[in-house]
């Protein structure tokens, strides 16, 4: 039997995911060491903006605490990469999948990803035994990225669709591609229609429509309408999409 007082570093949950149903969430990166600063973000600021993979945290550490979990609890309907940063900054990552897949073959893997290191082909073939990648596209001109995103000096939109396109290709689990729109910046005429044509050349599974649930690091920046995402989610049609944004 599995202590649920015990110390936990870098496994947290089992928690009640929206999305994902019973998750137990894997955080290997430091507290919001991320590639970009999200005006959007429930965890605040990025404290530490970078680019640069490398092994943030003790990698055997973090497969200790899992496999002590699904050796001793119920196993979750996931166990999720994600956390208050990018999980793919951690070098490790690919290594954890691996020994999760070889030690717990029935357990389901889920990576949420902010998709701007996608680019890494080492990356991808990483990432391609998770079961589910819910990747994020929150923007498709690069006017409208700074401002949402505030991506590190050298991202750009281009790049993370072209990887987007690439890893949908090469993939053969479900690609869940997230969209976060923010009233007044990313849902103009002209920025509903990139994205349209972005998203057929990507060809995810689903596209989930998302919004702003909980404070993020803007003040100014409040929730999308259901009537907005509605109408978005039908300018998307045929490409298959849901509105999971939590509606007050």
């Amino acid at each position: 039997m599995y202590d649920m007082k015990k110390i936990r570093n870098y496994i947290y949950g089992p928690i009640r995911s929206r999305r994902l149903g019973n998750s137990l969430g894997v955080d290997m990166v430091p507290h919001k060491t991320c590639s970009l600063d999200c005006v959007y973000c429930e965890c605040g600021a990025t404290t530490v903006h970078t680019i640069e993979r490398r092994e943030y945290i003790n990698t055997d550490a973090v497969i200790n605490e899992i496999d002590d979990y699904l050796s001793n609890a119920t196993p979750p309907d996931y166990v999720t990469f994600g956390g208050s940063g990018e999980p793919t900054l951690h070098s490790g990552l690919g290594r954890i999948i691996r020994h999760l897949k070889e030690r717990f073959p029935s357990q389901k893997l889920a990576l949420l990803t902010n998709s701007t290191l996608l680019g890494d082909r080492g990356l991808r073939e990483e990432i391609l035994p998770c079961d589910l990648i819910l990747p994020s596209l929150d923007a498709v001109t690069d006017e409208v990225f700074r401002e949402i995103n505030a991506p590190v000096a050298g991202i750009d939109c281009a790049g993370i669709i072209d990887a987007l396109t690439a890893l949908s290709a090469e993939y053969k689990g479900l690609m869940w591609l997230e969209v976060f729109i923010a009233p007044g910046i990313n849902d103009g005429d002209e920025e509903i229609a990139l994205f349209k044509e972005a998203i057929t050349r990507i060809n995810p599974t689903l596209v989930q429509l998302n919004s702003l649930d909980r404070k993020g690091t803007r003040e100014t920046l409040t929730p999308a309408p259901i009537e907005l995402l509605e109408e978005i989610a039908r300018r998307f049609s045929p490409l298959p999409v849901e509105i999971v944004a939590k509606m007050k």
